[in-house]
């Protein structure tokens, strides 16, 4: 069973993956990032530009494709619904619904934003998971509670 780490309380979602991917990176992490399609096109554009002299290692895998075996060692996989990441340790969610697959990593991250809508879908999230057993925990930006 995974282990599950709400960070609520995010302005900007995909400012906080970036940061959240690079230091996954660093510690030599394999991510697989799961959100709606427009999301993961901002977070792909963002992980080439956030950092002036720095580049986040990751690829896109559309729906209904394969990982091609020349991309095996990529860390950071941006998962867009209806495709499968290779394995990976960590399951990032920025969607609004849980990652249906979310029971193949050893670990998931639900980041969370400021907006009500989704707030309460992060409740519903962490319920589910709870429900099922799952140890969570939570981890707030300052006001966020």
């Amino acid at each position: 069973m995974p282990e599950v780490a709400f960070h609520t309380g995010l302005p900007d979602k995909v400012e906080y993956a970036c940061r959240l991917l690079r230091k996954a990176w660093r510690q030599r992490q394999r991510v697989a990032v799961t959100a709606d399609a427009a999301t993961l096109g901002r977070l792909d554009a963002a992980l080439w530009t956030f950092e002036p002299q720095g580049f986040v290692p990751h690829v896109r895998l559309a729906a209904g494709a394969s990982p091609a075996p020349r991309l095996a060692r990529t860390p950071i996989w941006l998962v867009d619904d209806g495709a499968r990441a290779p394995q990976c340790d960590v399951l990032v969610n920025l969607g609004p619904a849980q990652a249906a697959d979310a029971g193949r990593y050893a670990r998931v991250i639900e980041l969370v934003g400021a907006s009500d809508a989704d707030r309460q879908a992060g409740r519903q999230r962490w319920q589910a998971y709870k429900s099922a057993g799952w140890s969570v925990t939570h981890h707030a930006r300052d006001g966020d509670g």
